[in-house]
Order: structure tokens, then sequence, then C-alpha cells
């Protein structure tokens, strides 16, 4: 067995900077030759550390950002105008993509797949719609949907 430091995610085996221990086979065919692993020494040890301080600083970054995003999201409502038949039915539907249109439009830098639409919007009214802007950061937005 030996002890290897993951560089990339590895299913079923560990996150990236885990400390592992794989057959010897495995580690010197797969991983180390793919560069999906290191061998655990005391320099690659230390980097990892250097490395571990300087991810943990950058994902605390990008969290603050994450929450001075929320803060101007959460109260905002914006508003969608779409076609309607009778009973108030959407020709189509309000998809996420729309959803980030209009956010853009409204000058929020949002990844798309942060909006977490469980299903498209159908009809008219006002929804609760989910945005998750960091892994521990998540917003509402109100979404009015209204006759064109």
């Amino acid at each position: 067995m030996q002890e290897l430091i993951l560089k990339q995610d590895v299913p079923k085996l560990g996150k990236v900077g885990d400390v592992i221990k794989a057959k010897d086979g495995f580690a010197r065919n797969f991983l180390i030759p793919n560069g999906l692993a290191a061998p655990a020494t005391k320099e690659n040890l230390k980097k990892l550390e250097q490395e571990k301080l300087i991810r943990q600083k950058a994902l605390e970054e990008t969290r603050k950002d994450a929450l001075e995003v929320a803060k101007k999201l959460s109260g905002k409502s914006f508003t969608i105008s779409s076609e309607v038949h009778e009973e108030d039915k959407l020709y189509g539907s309000i998809t996420s993509v729309e959803i980030h249109r209009v956010l853009e439009d409204e000058g929020f830098k949002i990844d798309k797949k942060a909006i977490l639409l469980d299903e498209p919007i159908k009809s008219t009214g006002i929804f609760e719609v989910p945005v998750k802007l960091h892994p521990e950061v998540t917003t509402n937005i109100k979404i009015w949907i209204v006759k064109k």
C-alpha cells in the first residue's frame, strides 16, 4: 500500500488534497501517470498544507462576495411578462434561462446553474425562486409572472 495525495477529485477515493492509501499497482499504473495523485512525501505534504491555506482563503473570499450579492438580491423582485391564453396559462414556460436573463439585465452576474428552479413556471403569479450563490449561501428572489 502506498500513501498518496489526491490532486483531483476521484470518485469513491476522495477529494482534492485528501491523503489516501492505494494499492501499489493502482497508484503506479493509474493514479500517478494520469496526474490524479502524487506520492505523500514530506515536500508534497508541505506543499499540500500551503495549497489548503490558499484554497481556504479563496473560498472565504468567494463566500464574502456571495454574501454581498445575497444581501443585494434579498427583498428584490423581478417581473417577467409572457404571452398568456385562457386561465392564465402561459404559452410555453419560464425556465431558469429566462430568470438568468432578467437578473443579468438588472446587473447581477450569476451563473444560471445557481438558479434552483425545480420545474418550469407555467402560469402567472408570484414565485419564490432559490438562488445558490455559494455552497454555504442561498437566497430567495421573487419572480412575478404577468400577462404581456
